[in-house]
């Protein structure tokens, strides 16, 4: 293995990272860890350049019934149960309607796993969506929610994203990834897709002409191996498709959540972990542009840190953020575009507001 300062400098100059040594630098403490996110920044810099960017988006979760129980959340519902709601057409046009009116660039909906849902019950929410705000971007669903579909209506999940497609959905979510390593999902989320079955339905996505973004969720139970190979999973298929937009870290939100309650899981990333998560997939992550760091996770006096140790996006505006605050998240569910200015202005960068794909608004 390279000593650290050599690592640092060659990855910064060009030199792709092994899984084993993106494991070691999550591993590292002490001023070592700023030693990483000095790298990561300037990595960011070649990469991505100064300006901070945004997006105006709005989050619709047409319910949180939902027929899975992972251990990591506390957004689901069981139906009958309190809270337990499903969205009527009417309330869903009306909340499409609101971001017309807000003028967002990008409507983002994921929801519980219903059991009543079958494919035709999701296309009937993109239609509605699209006819209340045809010209706003639909970012939705996720391979969870892919696969769901094509199992409920027995049909191929290649079947399920082109007639999504069709509905309106212009790009889906990449989140269902938690940890790709199937012993963790086992644990924290024993009823989802498999590490392949995700896979595969992001590549089909990307074949079919729908980008997606990436994400991973750890501080729970995994180890820094599997955080690497979780990384190495998403470099090899940007390699092949250059489908993903963006990679957002995901820190685990724990106060609320079955597997913390029962000892499963630790109770969070800690800021070094954060700090080097974010460092080392700038590092790691070559093929992609953008890292987000986002502030319903880290809250935005990290989020300020995520952006001098390799992030250059801050997310969206929200307006709902339902999963995070019910897993026991202290943030806001929405973020006003003069904050994130604020802490941009403090850090002497710009901030630019982008659509879904970062084409700049």
């Amino acid at each position: 293995m390279k000593p650290l300062d050599l690592l640092l400098s060659d990855c910064v100059a060009g030199y792709r990272l092994t899984p084993e040594e993106a494991s070691m630098l999550l591993k590292v403490k002490g001023s070592e860890v700023f030693q990483v996110a000095r790298a990561a920044d300037e990595k960011r810099k070649l990469v991505a350049g100064e300006p901070i960017t945004f997006v105006r988006n709005q989050n619709i979760n047409c319910t949180n019934i939902c027929s899975n129980q992972c251990g990591f959340c506390g957004f689901s519902r069981q139906d009958g149960e309190n809270g337990a709601y499903l969205l009527s057409a009417e309330e869903l046009s009306a909340q499409a309607h609101l971001a017309a009116e807000r003028h967002v660039t990008e409507i983002c909906t994921v929801s519980g796993l219903h059991p009543a849902f079958m494919l035709d019950s999701y296309l009937d929410n993109y239609r509605i969506i699209k006819a209340a705000a045809p010209h706003i971007h639909l970012h939705a669903s996720n391979p969870m929610e892919v696969a769901y579909a094509a199992r409920k209506s027995m049909c191929s999940t290649c079947e399920v994203l082109t007639v999504f497609k069709e509905a309106g959905v212009e790009t889906i979510c990449g989140t269902a990834a938690e940890i790709l390593c199937d012993p963790i999902r086992a644990i924290i989320c024993p009823g989802k897709i498999s590490t392949s079955e995700w896979i595969q339905i992001i590549r089909e996505a990307h074949s079919l002409g729908m980008q997606s973004t990436a994400t991973i969720m750890y501080g729970h139970c995994e180890s820094e191996e599997d955080r690497a190979q979780h990384l190495s999973i998403l470099r090899t298929i940007q390699d092949d498709t250059h489908g993903f937009t963006e990679f957002v870290p995901l820190s685990f939100v724990h106060q609320k959540t079955a597997i913390y309650k029962n000892g499963t899981a630790r109770p969070g990333a800690t800021g070094r972990e954060d700090m080097l998560m974010l460092a080392v997939s700038r590092l790691f992550l070559d093929n992609f542009r953008n890292i987000q760091v986002s502030w319903v996770k880290y809250g935005m006096k990290m989020a300020q840190i995520g952006l001098m140790t390799g992030a250059n996006d801050l997310g969206g505006t929200l307006y709902e953020e339902s999963i995070s605050r019910e897993a026991g998240a202290v943030t806001g569910s929405y973020m006003d575009p003069s904050e994130m200015e604020y802490i941009t202005t403090d850090l002497g960068r710009t901030l630019k507001e982008r659509r879904t794909d970062y084409t700049l608004v």
